[in-house]
């Protein structure tokens, strides 16, 4: 089985949008846009708790309640030999013809404004045209039966969920437990016998049924009891944390704490169900109260761990999705009307072994508004001070700078583009001699057209390999260049980060750096992010308005834009 796509009409903040799913899918996006209302929009399709209250007229797309409700979930079931797929095609029954392989569920709602109240119906079918309305049973339709939705908000109160789940949490099926019980009862009715023995507690029931018979004249006394004796023994019971070879108990006071130990929770009651029904889980921002180090722990936990096959979240954290793998990353964003990207992202195979490094860098990169792909930490920190001389809050507007290391642009940008998030590459006019050959390849114009798609610059070998020839390539092909500029916001240093700075600044960067003797290009290549950094630390406003405004890097201006 697996999550094909969701369709969401006229819903809150939703005039018409189609996301493209699979099993896990990561939602995110700035605050506002709509991230929760995207997890409501299904939840009143799978979750029986939500739809029971109905719509209301705030839940209308601008409050347009002339027009329905409608929220369509499309499921693949062609893998027949899959239980979760037999699962709701034995449901389904003659709502699937053979043959059909996809699921469409329907919730929609047309508001009546005599009820003041938009009441959800539900409709299922292998053809979206021709759907049968869902059965109904009390309060729990037929998909009910199907689905368990296990919704986790950011600040779920554990106590309030151990309370309410107490009775399957803590299921007594032990021959020795009636006896077990018998002799807890006793025991609180003992307790109760001696509270009510206590002279303050006597006192206090004597005192106060005169003061409470002058509002109300009623034949009435009123007693203390202990409420474990009177509501039941899960009444007034909470977990706590006893640590190995420790005999103390610690309350569950920290939020991670209590973070952590609602997940377990969750993790059991989902367990319950997991062979009757589909599980699917809701998850909303499980970054909240958690540490760096239990954030990437956590990832690993919900991208790795098969209990979470079937997974919706949204975060703002890069930490939580450090281990993702074979996840939907849905784009949430405003653009004069709240709109969608998804794409679906694989580690690449060449990667796998070093996926939480790269996923670090994406998903760092997928909350800017506008990404600067650059080659290195040295570009990193140039880059860094120069716009934050230009603007204070250049990464608050939602500017960040990446550097793509040894994993290349392409892992990057092409999500970067599925996503539309815009961005800017510059690289290096790299020059590399292949093995056995006697000619250089022009790697920075390979590497150009490879993240254009074509061949627009030319790909013929040089001769040799130095400053003079590099600039001689560019210049000659400039023109070219400047185009794919303007058309790819892709830019080729002339000749290398370092060469294109000392035509800026050159007599600066001598005065800055006096550990170069002189040789300040050889100076800052030898230790690249080091000596970059001494050199950074010293740059004025106006060496940064220089570089700022100079050609070499006007990348920096373009993603200022």
């Amino acid at each position: 089985m697996k999550f094909d796509m969701v369709t969401i009409k006229n819903f809150r903040n939703f005039e018409n949008i189609s996301v493209a799913l699979t099993n896990k899918n990561v939602l995110f996006g700035m605050n506002d846009v709509g991230k929760t209302n995207f997890l409501y929009a299904l939840r009143f399709v799978f979750d029986k708790d939500i739809r029971r209250q109905n719509f209301n007229d705030t839940d209308y797309y601008k409050k347009h309640i002339g027009s329905p409700i409608e929220i369509i979930v499309t499921i693949d079931i062609s893998d027949q030999g899959d239980s979760d797929s037999q699962k709701l095609r034995a449901k389904l029954k003659g709502a699937l013809l053979s043959g059909q392989n996809k699921v469409y569920i329907k919730v929609a709602a047309s508001y009546d404004e005599k009820e003041m109240v938009g009441v959800p119906i539900l409709y299922w079918g292998g053809d979206s045209n021709e759907l049968e309305e869902m059965k109904v049973h009390g309060t729990f339709f037929e998909i009910d039966y199907v689905f368990n939705v296990i919704y986790i908000d950011a600040y779920v109160d554990l106590y309030a969920l151990f309370k309410k789940n107490a009775n399957t949490l803590l299921a007594n099926n032990d021959e020795q437990d009636r006896s077990t019980l018998e002799n807890i009862q006793k025991t609180c009715n003992s307790l109760n016998a001696q509270i009510s023995s206590l002279s303050g507690i006597k006192s206090f029931e004597e005192k106060i049924a005169p003061e409470y018979r002058k509002f109300r004249h009623e034949a009435v006394t009123v007693s203390v009891k202990s409420e474990i004796a009177v509501k039941g023994l899960y009444s007034n019971i909470v977990p706590y944390i006893k640590q190995d070879a420790d005999d103390s108990l610690y309350p569950t006071s920290g939020e991670g704490r209590k973070k952590l130990l609602v997940y377990s929770i969750f993790d059991l009651l989902s367990k319950e169900e997991e062979d009757k029904k589909i599980n699917l889980f809701l998850i909303e921002e499980p970054e909240n109260h958690l540490h760096r180090s239990m954030q990437i722990a956590l990832s690993h936990v919900l991208f790795s761990e098969n209990k979470y096959q079937y997974l919706f979240i949204t975060t703002h954290s890069p930490y939580v999705l450090a281990e993702m793998d074979q996840v939907n990353l849905v784009r949430i964003y405003n653009a004069d009307k709240i709109v969608s990207r998804s794409v679906l992202y694989v580690v690449p195979e060449e990667f796998k072994d070093q996926r939480k490094m790269l996923n670090r860098g994406l998903t760092e990169a997928i909350f800017a508004d506008k990404v600067l792909l650059v080659e290195g930490p040295s570009e990193m920190v140039l880059f860094g001070k120069v716009l934050s001389e230009k603007n204070p809050f250049y990464e608050a507007d939602g500017i960040y700078i990446l550097s793509v290391g040894g994993f290349g642009f392409k892992p990057y940008q092409s999500i970067l583009n599925a996503l539309k998030i815009y961005n800017v590459v510059k690289t290096d006019n790299d020059l590399r001699k292949p093995r056995n050959k006697e000619t250089y390849s022009v790697l920075g114009f390979m590497r150009l057209n490879g993240l254009i798609g074509e061949t627009i610059l030319p790909e013929d070998p040089v001769s040799e390999k130095s400053v003079a020839v590099k600039r001689e390539l560019y210049d000659k092909n400039r023109e070219t260049l400047d185009r794919i500029r303007s058309n790819y916001s892709l830019y080729l240093s002339r000749c290398s980060l370092e060469e294109d700075l000392d035509e800026v600044i050159h007599d600066k960067m001598v005065e800055y750096l006096p550990s170069a003797d002189g040789n300040v290009i050889g100076y800052l290549q030898e230790a690249k992010n080091n000596h970059m950094v001494e050199l950074a630390e010293k740059l004025t406003k106006n060496d940064c308005e220089l570089i700022f405004e100079h050609y070499n890097f006007a990348c920096l201006k373009r993603i200022a834009e």
